[in-house]
């Protein structure tokens, strides 16, 4: 007898009765309960008492929306591998994307952890369960093709590591007690590229989402009441590739609506016309807010974070200074200060880098370079490989070759090539080489429609995100000064006029300074996309002849 059991029965009140396998009814398991109807919903649950649990099911209205349980077990099941399992189950259907969950958020004190064999189940198991839920049309999609789409990246419901469940948890701790206080409060979340802002952000959402709609839940032991029921919540985000992937995350969970989901200067507007405000507002991306008016953005204040924060009552915000990326978007540890000094923030920093899977010396490589300095160029290892090209179709080529072999890979480049809002396509173009360039007008994510391996893509369409393989092209204005031997960055070929127009309000001799940082934060984005690897192609000769060298000296001494 197999090892792992599933069975299928019709979700009705006698259900119970029909469940006759032992390891099914007084062991651990995961179930599904779902329906097959024109918008088919799913719950997806796991418990040691089916029996009991299928009856309670049963008397809840919503639930008795569904008519089929899927109910699976296995000989070697204990709660931690159940519990690992219902999460992992819950990402897969909200990436899969055929069916609104019921589900609501779990409580603080449930997080998966390691366990005996946890990569058997994890893994073995869950891949298993999978394949049979695909072969009877359950689901759709295949696990590969799940994992690398960013509403699973971002699921709500990913597992957060020590360091991210402390900060979810004292996110909405710190809303619970504040969201009645007479002053605004304000929540700050420091962190730079990789370090899984972004998911902390969509699951506490999820949750406060989750809290204001149902009065009679709490989150964790030690809050006395539920002081977010009935609240007006909003996330934020400066970024209409972000905003698609929020927005399709919200179509699959019950307490999550797209209108909840916005840009900032239609936010601003709407509350200000409307005379309201939100009750906890959460801003992710937030260096990428405009610190300036931008009459042609529709934005009339003085700074997008400062109007925010008076239409909220708490004020969450993500940021990283080293990501922002035009100069009416100018930000510095001293601009944000100076906004929020009066609120008395509590600040946390997240540190730890969860996209990379490359050793510190490939990220500090990566610091370093942006800083303008041109060390030896670490050696490809085991769970990362980097590689430096001469040739940009050579590059293109192998991240096809990764695509296919390891999934959603792509080449981007910094902004110095001409690209219009007019709709006509625009290219990169280099020795050998002709691409069309940062096309945006996709209804999903740019990485993820699969034309765009034969695209390069920009800033604007990849950050925020994840690729396995990242291929890097630094354009004209990112060259090499032999005398100081370093980098140079000549904003003069830079191509994005609306970056580096406007004054950066720290006068006219550090303009200079800031279109170059703009610049260099751009290409810190870039090469910091790639999960399993980094390939680099220069197009300045000297930059691409100094880059090749120092990787070829690096490799031949053994660093």
């Amino acid at each position: 007898m197999s090892e792992l059991m599933i069975e299928y029965f019709n979700f009705e009140k006698d259900l119970p009765e029909n469940i006759n396998n032992e390891k099914l009814h007084s062991y651990p398991i995961v179930y599904i309960l779902n329906n097959g109807q024109k918008n088919p919903m799913a719950y997806i649950g796991q418990t040691v008492q089916a029996r009991n649990r299928m009856k309670s099911h049963y008397a809840n209205p919503d639930r008795r929306k569904l008519d089929k349980a899927i109910l699976i077990g296995h000989e070697k099941f204990n709660q931690s591998a159940t519990y690992n399992i219902e999460t992992n189950l819950i990402n897969h259907f909200i990436a899969d994307n055929k069916y609104k969950l019921q589900n609501r958020s779990q409580f603080a004190s449930q997080k998966t952890h390691n366990y005996y064999e946890k990569p058997y189940f994890h893994s073995h198991v869950f891949e298993k369960i999978w394949e049979e839920l695909r072969e009877k049309k359950i689901v759709q999609n295949s696990i590969e093709e799940i994992r690398n789409r960013d509403v699973f990246k971002l699921s709500p419901y990913k597992e957060l590591s020590e360091s991210q469940m402390e900060l979810k948890n004292a996110i909405i701790k710190y809303c619970n007690q504040h969201i009645h206080d007479d002053r605004k409060a304000v929540f700050l979340i420091k962190g730079e590229a990789g370090t899984g802002k972004s998911v902390v952000l969509s699951s506490t959402f999820n949750t406060i989402q989750d809290l204001a709609n149902d009065k009679d839940s709490f989150y964790s032991m030690d809050d006395l009441e539920n002081n977010l029921y009935g609240t007006e919540n909003y996330l934020l985000v400066n970024h209409q590739e972000m905003l698609k992937t929020y927005e399709s995350i919200s179509t699959s969970l019950p307490n999550l609506k797209k209108k909840n989901f916005e840009k900032p200067t239609p936010f601003i507007n709407k509350m200000q016309k409307e005379n309201r405000m939100a009750d906890i507002t959460l801003v992710d991306e937030a260096h990428l807010l405009l610190s300036r008016t931008d009459t042609y953005n529709n934005f009339r204040g003085n700074n997008q974070l400062e109007e925010i924060i008076k239409l909220s009552k708490v004020t969450v915000i993500v940021y990283d200074e080293k990501q922002f990326l035009k100069v009416k978007s100018h930000w510095s540890q001293d601009l944000l200060k100076g906004i929020v000094k009066d609120f008395h923030p509590k600040t946390f920093e997240l540190k730890d880098q969860f996209r990379m899977q490359a050793s510190p010396k490939v990220v500090n490589w990566i610091d370093r370079f942006v800083q303008k300095e041109l060390w030896p160029i670490p050696e490809s290892e085991e769970n990362f490989e980097i590689r430096v090209f001469d040739d940009a179709t050579e590059m293109h080529e192998v991240i096809v070759e990764r695509s296919k072999s390891h999934g959603l890979s792509r080449v981007v480049s910094t902004f110095d090539y001409v690209h219009k809002k007019d709709g006509a396509d625009y290219f990169v173009e280099e020795p050998g080489f002709k691409k069309v360039w940062n096309r945006t007008h996709y209804k999903e994510t740019w990485a993820e429609v699969p034309e765009t391996i034969n695209e390069v893509g920009s800033i604007y369409t990849i950050q925020g995100f994840d690729l396995n393989y990242v291929g890097v092209i630094l354009g004209p204005s990112v060259t090499y000064n032999k005398e100081k031997d370093e980098l140079e960055i000549d904003t003069s070929k830079y191509k994005d006029t609306g970056a580096l127009a406007g004054e950066s309000g720290t006068g006219e001799q550090n303009l200079e300074k800031v279109k170059e940082r703009i610049i260099l934060n751009s290409i810190n984005v870039l090469m910091k996309r790639g999960v399993k690897g980094l390939f680099i192609y220069a197009s300045n000769p000297e930059l691409r002849e100094k880059l090749m060298e120092r990787k070829m000296n690096n490799e031949f001494r053994g660093y």
